[in-house]
């Protein structure tokens, strides 16, 4: 796709809270920002129950104030990727042990959670704010959490959930008719950022090199679901651009420890074993042959800017071209 061509592009991710939209799919965030796409972040809550996840950090006047923090450190984050960012203006939901150690999704107590928190707002109003903000966005192509939410956390879920139900309802002019001109988002991703194939190759590239892996442990107690690892069907290179997502993540101070995890593997070695970042195609207005194939390399793949706009119009109530049609 020539780099003038995507300067119309528009591209949404939806995060849980600030520091997700470093964590996961920062890299494409920055390479699509460097070839003259659109980028926009629609953040669900103000990351106000974390914890200080960084020792340096842990000192007078940072946990009073943590929500304060927080917004200041995405802010930072945001300039450093080159992106637009939004509030969904919800409350986190907080670390709640019980309810994260249910594993079926259906038997999870969501009356655990605080009283007034994101998990626990109605799903049509989180919904409704979301929609206002892609009908005046206007994205062609979204990411989100799977429907695990990545992982367990409630407000990940919520973020699915709210996601997949705004991504319909945008389009849907039946649907919070006072919200802004409906628009139909053309694609629809899940972010795969930690799979198991990408952690195996990093593991045995560190390993190689003589070095500890920080992935050792956890790899052995990996319940691997082959069907889970077919499910990718978009690899994006963005290699070149890591540098700038790491800068993003130190961007969280209270968050992200220099010296932890994430910085563990160095990146020249990271850049060899696994130079993409993965996704899932969910649903598509748009035929995607790659991606029925699994040999996707770029979320605008299918779309002509060209035209992108009208499509975007004219998908309103059309028949998906790949994918399935996703419910909360």
């Amino acid at each position: 796709m020539p780099d003038l061509l995507q300067q119309a592009f528009r591209l949404m991710h939806v995060h849980a809270h600030p520091d997700d939209e470093s964590s996961k799919g920062a890299g494409i965030t920055a390479k699509y920002v460097a070839e003259g796409v659109d980028v926009h972040v629609a953040t669900c809550t103000g990351g106000e129950r974390g914890d200080i996840l960084n020792p340096k950090m842990e000192r007078p006047g940072i946990l009073e104030n943590i929500h304060e923090i927080r917004r200041e450190e995405m802010h930072r984050a945001r300039d450093i990727l080159g992106i637009k960012q939004d509030w969904l203006g919800f409350v986190d939901s907080g670390w709640v042990e019980e309810f994260m150690l249910v594993e079926e999704m259906g038997a999870k107590d969501w009356s655990l959670l605080p009283e007034g928190c994101f998990g626990r707002v109605p799903l049509e109003v989180s919904t409704r704010r979301l929609v206002e903000i892609i009908r005046s966005f206007r994205p062609h192509v979204i990411t989100t959490y799977d429907e695990n939410g990545g992982y367990p956390h409630p407000d990940h879920i919520m973020c699915h959930r709210v996601s997949v139900e705004a991504f319909a309802a945008a389009g849907d002019p039946d649907r919070f008719p006072d919200a802004g001109e409906p628009w139909q988002p053309l694609k629809l991703y899940y972010s795969h950022t930690f799979n198991y194939p990408r952690m195996v190759a990093l593991h045995e590239a560190i390993t190689s090199h003589g070095l500890t892996s920080p992935y050792e442990e956890r790899l052995e107690t990996w319940k691997r679901d082959p069907s889970w690892d077919e499910r990718v069907t978009t690899k994006v290179e963005c290699a070149e651009y890591f540098g700038v997502r790491d800068q993003a993540l130190l961007a969280h101070a209270t968050q992200i420890d220099p010296d932890g995890p994430w910085f563990a593997v160095p990146r020249e070695i990271e850049k060899e074993a696994w130079p993409t970042e993965d996704f899932e195609l969910v649903t598509s207005y748009v035929p995607v042959p790659e991606a029925e194939r699994r040999e996707e390399t770029d979320l605008f793949a299918g779309l002509d800017v060209s035209t992108a706009d009208d499509e975007g119009k004219a998908a309103v109530g059309r028949e998906i071209s790949f994918g399935k049609v996703v419910t909360a």
